[in-house]
């Protein structure tokens, strides 16, 4: 059985090593000794029921090892988790390592820097993510791509899968994978399963992909792709969101101000500084329009990203300023933040199967916002922000926007119409190739370059001869 508190493979703060030490103290078995006074109770002649008690505790980081506040936390998922760790929907594989034991208190809570400690954090955040989406989602289970036909099989991460700069999401091998490498001058190296937006982004490619099959394949124009990758962003912020302590600690920071620096819209930090980037891999608090971006689904996903937070940051000062007198600014946000991802979830379950826009999914959000009855200023921000990045037409300018006459005390402000279907803005990338050379190790798989949009949707993958399919063809016509 892996003991609690192991050796650190790799160097940790001490005030991470301290609070995993206190951590650890909550998974053991009570210690008191019996006090020889203590009174004898009384018998009690009917029998109370004992509850099965389901759940473990988790130690991992709540952003990465680079964000001290909120830094290290117990996390608890409370539902059954086997050695390994493992269930039914997610699996663990690292070599001399896995099966990873549980206290006898069923907790994973493990030195951080260990083998131990990185496949308990992956397990959980892959867990929590998935869990997330389907409690938005009414709480039916949501498949993974290969769930068809009565398959069960669940993912496996592998959390120290090899040694690159990247992570990814593979179809064909049913897995999370995600690397760690030493940066150029450094003498640590640094592990991609120890950062929350890391996991949340790669898990969210594979939830996107049991919901949306088709979207994946590198045939479809570059907006398709570009919301695969803010999918994936957007999943690490909603998550932070859901998470009542991660929000305290963003609105402690920033004094209730989305837009002011903050470690939920910076993404993937210590890995974005180890590359180069020291405000993180990506911002999604940007003003990046269509224009700017060209064909690049990296690029692109950053406007999608940068709208939806845009949005969320409106509706929270708008919800902040109406429900003050009754509800903490967290609690608010974190309800705020459910409704938005849950619209969100929605629209892209409901855009088209392949070769989905931006001005696809707004549509159908906008739809689904006036469906469930949400106040006509929730729809004002959506049109506005979308527009202004280029991605849909309103046809009355926006005024009141521009001049910060946006009245938050009006629920029913509207500028214009409360249009539920709006134009496309069209670029002259819209029908271009998709570029994916500076994305994730997800949009670069081999497996996804097939054209066969049938075999994708019916949760397939490119095999070797599907990708060499047009060089044996021309081999066979040489050949005759």
């Amino acid at each position: 059985m892996s003991t609690l508190l192991t050796e650190a493979t790799t160097p940790v703060n001490s005030e991470a090593e301290q609070k995993a030490r206190f951590y650890m103290h909550l998974s053991l078995p009570s210690s008191r000794a019996a006090h020889a006074a203590t009174p004898i109770p009384s018998p009690i002649p009917i029998p109370i029921p004992i509850p099965i008690l389901l759940g473990s505790r988790f130690l991992i980081w709540k952003q990465d090892p680079s964000v001290t506040d909120p830094g290290i936390r117990l996390t608890f998922i409370p539902t059954l988790v086997l050695d390994g760790p493992q269930d039914s929907r997610v699996t663990t594989n690292l070599a001399a390592t896995t099966p990873v034991h549980a206290s006898t208190n069923r907790d994973f809570i493990f030195t951080p820097g260990t083998p131990e400690f990185d496949c308990a954090h992956s397990f959980a955040i892959v867990r929590e993510t998935l869990t997330m989406y389907q409690r938005i989602r009414g709480g039916a289970p949501l498949p993974w791509a290969w769930n068809t036909g009565g398959n069960i099989d669940p993912i496996s991460v592998f959390p120290r899968a090899g040694v690159t700069p990247n992570a990814f999401y593979s179809r064909a091998d049913k897995a999370l994978k995600f690397f760690f490498f030493t940066p150029s001058g450094a003498s640590l190296p640094v592990f991609t399963c120890r950062s929350l937006d890391i996991v949340a982004h790669e898990t969210g490619h594979s939830v996107l992909d049991g919901l949306k099959p088709g979207w994946l394949g590198g045939a479809n124009p570059p907006q398709t792709g570009g919301l695969h990758e803010s999918f994936g962003d957007l999943t690490a912020i909603f998550l932070a969101l859901s998470q009542l302590d991660q929000v305290e600690s963003a609105l402690a920071q920033t004094k209730a101000n989305l837009h002011d620096k903050n470690f939920l819209a910076s993404l993937a930090e210590q890995f974005g500084v180890a590359l180069g980037f020291p405000q993180g891999l990506r911002n999604a608090d940007n003003d990046l329009k269509l224009s700017q971006v060209g064909n690049e689904v990296h690029a692109i996903s950053q406007v999608f990203t940068g709208g939806i937070y845009d949005v969320l940051a409106d509706i929270f000062a708008f919800e902040k300023n109406r429900q003050s007198a009754t509800k903490d600014p967290a609690r608010v946000l974190l309800e705020v933040a459910s409704q938005l991802c849950s619209v969100l979830v929605d629209a892209l379950i409901a855009a088209p199967a392949t070769g989905a826009t931006y001005a696809d999914v707004v549509n159908q959000m906008l739809n689904i916002s006036n469906t469930r009855g949400e106040p006509v200023i929730y729809r004002t921000f959506l049109r506005n922000r979308f527009t202004l990045r280029e991605v849909v037409v309103s046809p009355t300018p926006l005024n009141a926007m521009l001049e910060g006459r946006i009245n938050l005390n009006d629920p029913g402000f509207v500028e214009g119409k409360d249009l539920l279907k709006l134009d496309a803005h069209r670029h002259p990338s819209d029908k271009a190739p998709q570029d994916r050379s500076d994305c994730c190790g997800t949009m670069q798989r081999l497996e996804y370059l097939i054209d066969d949009q049938a075999k994708l949707q019916a949760g397939g993958s490119a095999s070797h001869d599907d990708l060499l399919s047009s060089q044996t063809a021309e081999l066979r016509r040489a050949f005759k």
